[in-house]
């Protein structure tokens, strides 16, 4: 007996499905704020994410110090539509579900899901600041030789700089290409757990667990090209920060244009990191990382810079309170494209997806959200040549929410 033609909804279900799995990455991030454009009556496509307040403690004195409530946010705007397009014919939608899912779905899915995991996965590790590898937390000069991740301090190193960030010790990921992984792989290859041992969900790329984290096998991780007027220059602040949360910098010896890149993470000669909550002094340097390039000169950074208050992110050694030449140090090596492996937990991250309306005059087109993915499928028949012309969209947008809740993890390339 002739199979019924696939309807719209199975269609719908299964993409969604298969864009479950084969999401590496946003599969591992934060996902809560999608329903409130549903449950909540948000409207317009920006969504306002707010941050905790920030206290300082009041010490020794029973008189109250207190202090206003500065309430900051950011925002997230789902804005992104992409898709894939496909036709098929009538003997095509009469085939069982699983092969017409092998053979049209899956290619098709994971063309959309893997495009997106991509800029996603590669725009949040541009934002991330921190930075570890296999060396000791702060022997990084200009041109450091980078060597392999072949063991787990790069990962233990990693672990710190998350851990001084104050993120939650669950829910805790890593994402490596397959030649980091295969040198990480062959070097510690007892300390890996079988990865059915930890995951009752099957998700792509899933490799094992240890230091606290899963690890993630993905493609798609960044990697980052420095170059050599970066490593090899005597850059130095020219004037030094003047105001609470300054996010630009101008740098002398740097001539070239383009010289930085956006990504870039570097550390600033005396400016210290410190603990979040006491404000007290880390003994590795502030990591930071260029945001947006003005000039050869004048470079957007991020963390903003707060040397005191309430949002003090930076201890100043008193030698150096003064000083407007302090010396900047880029990581990377001479003319070397790195590879960013990324831990971070996940909710230093979120991704969000808005259900897409259905068009009056569809009639068949079916929206279908599950785990925080929303898939909107709709088909059209093309009479003449016997066609169903069928578009998957999917309408999204992504935020590095807490990014001292993630660090790279950088070695020299496979």
């Amino acid at each position: 007996m002739a199979n019924t033609l696939l309807t719209i909804d199975m269609i719908t279900k299964e993409s969604l499905r298969l864009a479950h799995e084969k999401a590496v990455f946003i599969g591992t991030i934060n996902r809560q704020f999608d329903k409130s454009w549903s449950s909540e009556g948000q409207t317009g496509n920006t969504l306002r994410i707010r941050y905790p307040s920030e206290y300082s403690r009041r010490q020794g004195s029973a008189v109250m110090n207190v202090q206003d409530s500065v309430q900051t946010s950011t925002s997230l705007v789902v804005a992104t539509q992409d898709g894939v397009d496909m036709r098929f014919n009538s003997q095509e939608l009469a085939q069982d579900l699983d092969s017409f899912s092998r053979l049209h779905l899956e290619p098709a899915i994971a063309s959309l899901v893997s495009g997106i995991d991509s800029d996603v996965l590669q725009g949040c590790t541009k934002a991330v600041y921190k930075y570890a590898s296999n060396l000791a937390p702060e022997p990084y000069t200009k041109n450091t030789l980078l060597t392999s991740v072949s063991s787990l301090t790069a990962a233990g190193n990693a672990r710190t700089r998350v851990n001084q960030g104050l993120a939650p010790k669950g829910d805790r990921y890593i994402q490596m290409d397959s030649g980091t992984m295969a040198g990480l792989v062959t070097g510690v290859a007892g300390y890996f757990n079988p990865s059915n041992a930890i995951s009752k969900q099957y998700r792509e790329g899933l490799v094992a667990r240890t230091a606290m984290a899963d690890y993630y096998e993905n493609e798609r991780v960044w990697s980052m090209s420095t170059i050599s007027s970066v490593t090899l220059s005597s850059a130095k602040l020219n004037g030094y920060v003047s105001t609470l949360g300054q996010t630009s910098l101008n740098v002398t010896s740097l001539t070239q244009i383009g010289g930085v890149a956006i990504g870039q993470p570097f550390t600033i000669a005396s400016v210290f990191d410190v603990h979040p909550e006491t404000k007290q002094q880390y003994t590795n340097l502030k990591q930071f990382v260029v945001t947006a390039v003005t000039d050869a000169s004048t470079y957007t950074i991020s963390p903003a810079i707060y040397a005191s208050g309430t949002r003090q992110n930076v201890s100043i050694v008193a030698s150096a309170q003064s000083t407007s030449s302090n010396a900047i140090t880029f990581l990377g090596t001479t003319s070397l494209t790195i590879p960013q492996s990324l831990m971070y937990h996940k909710d230093a991250f979120t991704f969000a997806t808005a259900a897409l309306p259905i068009m009056a005059d569809a009639a068949k087109c079916s929206v279908r959200t599950f785990d925080g993915l929303s898939l909107r499928c709709w088909q059209a028949s093309d009479i003449r040549n016997d066609e169903f012309l069928t578009r998957i969209d999917i309408l999204y947008g992504y935020k590095v929410i807490r990014p001292e809740w993630a660090c790279r993890i950088v070695g020299a390339g496979a």
